[in-house]
């Protein structure tokens, strides 16, 4: 096109004046500004990751019982329809709002009453607004069929509002984490690691699920109804995660940013099959079989772990991050389901908020810029390692802040005989099949 474009503009020398001005208006008209490319590039990395919402609804539904499916996507629904409302209102400013009280936060502001009418401020919304939807959406599947509709809903309100936007500013706002060199290109910590903390909490203080645990405080195995929706689920996070890694280039109009987008799809499609085949090779060899369950999780957890630095690892450092975060992850889930009796139904806390803080803490050692492993010393993996720790303690206090005072106030379980009779009928008045 460029070479088109030349090729007009010089033949317009040899036209009449009339014709060389008809000339030069197509190439005024056809040329475009790089921020426009890059406002295009946000819209288009937004729409791959508002799609990984279905993925979550997918994943989440499959792997839990038919009587609750319903409920479980009202609940991913909700994490965006409530989450958009109240990311515009506050958690927008709090994230990229003018930076104060020394990096902590952002200024909020009212950009809601006019200020939206520049095409990449409104790029950069919808953009930021998907990335804090996936945050609030992790927590669902944790906390999947014993819990209050309405305690859920509050709760992905102020994760969007607060928690998650004002240590998000930390690191992608120009904040003190920032400052001080934390890296985290796509979201494994300010994003998976907050949200699967929260889940976790959350796991925790709604208690398990009535037969998880026998008399002898041995787990007890709860199938889900569908793995054809698990994996299905899994397949759409899979595919939403190019744009989700990629999309955080935030610039496609150079050579370089476009040489850049390549490399981080590379990087983050071997982490998710390394994640996928080590998780398999580690579950057959833990329990005998391949599990289809802990196959797709490992999937997720090559995804997860791979965010951080999908831009500064080589090719054969995200394999060894994918399979590391693969493996680790089997030995999380049976962690905390039999040492610490946490009833997480999809393994949300060991996919999320175990391989976001091992992906994080990783990339200190892989990054070929800056990494221990390739003579740059300790420095940055000490950053990365404080920074994850950090954010930790902020979403763990939050989350235990925001479950605690719901309990007290609205309550967070259902009573026993609406979660033994299913939370469709009883939260919703309908059932997802019929």
């Amino acid at each position: 096109m460029n070479t088109l474009l030349t090729l007009l503009s010089e033949a317009g020398t040899v036209f009449a004046p009339d014709q060389n001005a008809a000339v030069q208006a197509v190439v005024d008209e056809t040329m475009y500004s790089g921020s426009d490319v890059n406002g295009i590039w946000y819209l288009i990395g937004a729409a791959w990751v508002f799609f990984m919402q279905c993925g979550f609804a997918m994943v989440e539904t499959g792997m839990t019982r038919s009587k609750n499916a319903g409920n479980i996507i009202m609940k991913n629904l909700m994490d965006f329809c409530i989450g958009t409302v109240v990311f515009i209102l506050l958690g927008f400013g709090l994230l990229l709002g003018e930076d104060t009280l020394f990096g902590l936060v952002g200024i909020p502001n009212l950009d809601i009453l006019g200020s939206f009418s520049d095409f990449n401020r409104c790029a950069e919304f919808v953009f930021n607004l998907v990335f804090c939807a996936t945050a609030a959406t992790i927590v669902s599947g944790a906390m999947a069929e014993r819990t209050k509709f309405l305690s859920y809903c509050i709760y992905s309100g102020v994760i969007s509002a607060i928690v998650y936007p004002i240590e998000a500013h930390w690191i992608w706002g120009g904040g003190w984490l920032a400052q001080m060199g934390f890296v985290d290109f796509a979201g494994s910590t300010c994003i998976h690691m907050v949200g699967g903390l929260c889940a976790l909490i959350g796991a925790k203080m709604v208690g398990p699920r009535i037969g998880k645990f026998g008399k002898d405080g041995k787990p007890n195995a709860i199938l889900g109804h569908s793995m054809t929706l698990g994996a299905l689920g899994v397949f759409i996070l899979w595919f939403g995660w190019f744009g989700f890694n990629p999309g955080s280039q935030l610039a496609a109009a150079t050579s370089g940013d476009q040489t850049a987008i390549s490399h981080v799809f590379l990087t983050t499609n071997l982490a998710a099959c390394a994640g996928g085949f080590f998780a398999l090779v580690a579950s057959w060899m833990k329990y005998g079989k391949p599990s289809l369950s802990l196959t797709l999780n490992g999937v997720l957890a090559g995804l997860v772990g791979i965010t951080a630095g999908c831009d500064l690892v080589s090719p054969f450092g995200s394999v060894l991050i994918g399979a590391i975060c693969g493996v680790v992850m089997i030995f999380a889930v049976d962690f905390i389901d039999k040492v610490l009796k946490i009833d997480d139904p999809v393994g949300a806390s060991s996919v999320h908020g175990v391989c976001g803080f091992l992906g994080t803490v990783l990339t200190g050692l892989f990054s070929t810029s800056e990494g221990l492993f390739y003579g740059h010393g300790a420095g940055f993996l000490g950053a990365q390692l404080f920074g994850a720790v950090v954010v930790g303690v902020w979403a763990a206090g939050m989350g235990f802040i925001i479950f605690k005072v719901l309990d007290k106030i609205h309550g967070l379980r259902v009573p026993a005989r609406v979660e033994e009779e299913g939370l469709d009928i009883y939260e919703h008045g309908e059932s997802a099949y019929n």
